[in-house]
């Protein structure tokens, strides 16, 4: 199965392709990636996340017919940068005639963790809004950018995510009982916790945590965006009218 991912919840530009087998164990894949191009600038989502698409398919010999799924991540994030990927992951699915799978950005940075810890073949995601994946390797804490001097989080324990996602201002966070971190690299910064290096969702990472339904061709439900919050330009415009 080839899957096209993208993700634009960070401000990181993610696209890639990624294949997915079946390993005929239950709750196992094999995930292959294929090819990635991301472009860190918060300010170029629209303009080059499409190209970066162009761009994976061209380099391995495939055009957009060839894709038999899309994953995207679906925040928490940012509304601008967040509904570029959304809707240009919707685009090419209902263009392919293919399903789309949205998957939260916080769990394929902790699915990204869990692969570097070794376990990143194994896939899961049951379609019930968390995600195991793997056995873990000690509590983790992700944070990401939300602006406005403030993190998007999620905890996980034993490979599931049992808290967030949720908004908040570092100090209002506590580090506990969490063993270590990942995400924003200025904001993991903020926490007395070891620091591991994954930064952004990877193609492998969104696709990881969407395999199982993706094996088991279970039809997606509707894209919803995880913003969490307002967008800044209602937050503005409610500010000048008090």
């Amino acid at each position: 199965m080839l899957v096209l991912a993208v993700d634009t919840a960070t401000p990181a530009v993610t696209a890639g392709l990624v294949r997915v087998d079946d390993r005929g164990e239950p709750g196992t894949a094999g995930i292959e990636t294929l090819a990635v191009r991301v472009t860190d600038n918060p300010r170029a989502h629209a303009e080059v996340l499409t190209p970066q698409i162009l761009e994976c398919l061209s380099s391995t010999g495939h055009t957009p017919a060839d894709l038999d799924a899309v994953v995207v991540g679906v925040g928490p994030g940012p509304f601008t940068g967040l509904r570029v990927g959304m809707a240009t992951a919707a685009a090419f699915g209902d263009a392919l005639g293919v399903p789309v799978h949205g998957v939260c950005s916080l769990d394929a940075i902790a699915a990204d963790v869990r692969g570097a810890d070794g376990a990143g073949s194994v896939a899961c995601g049951d379609g019930s809004g968390s995600v195991a994946c793997g056995d873990g390797s000690g509590d983790l804490l992700v944070v990401t950018d939300a602006r406005r001097r403030e993190v998007y989080w999620a905890r996980y324990s034993g490979g599931a995510r049992i808290e967030g996602p949720g908004v908040c201002r570092p100090a209002d966070l506590k580090a506990e009982p969490s063993q270590r971190i990942a995400g924003s690299r200025p904001h993991v910064g903020l926490f007395e916790l070891p620091a591991h290096p994954v930064a952004t969702p990877s193609p492998a990472g969104l696709v990881a945590v969407a395999a199982a339904d993706l094996l088991a061709g279970v039809e997606p439900e509707p894209l919803v965006p995880l913003y969490l919050r307002r967008p800044d330009a209602v937050e503005t415009a409610d500010r000048k009218k008090k």
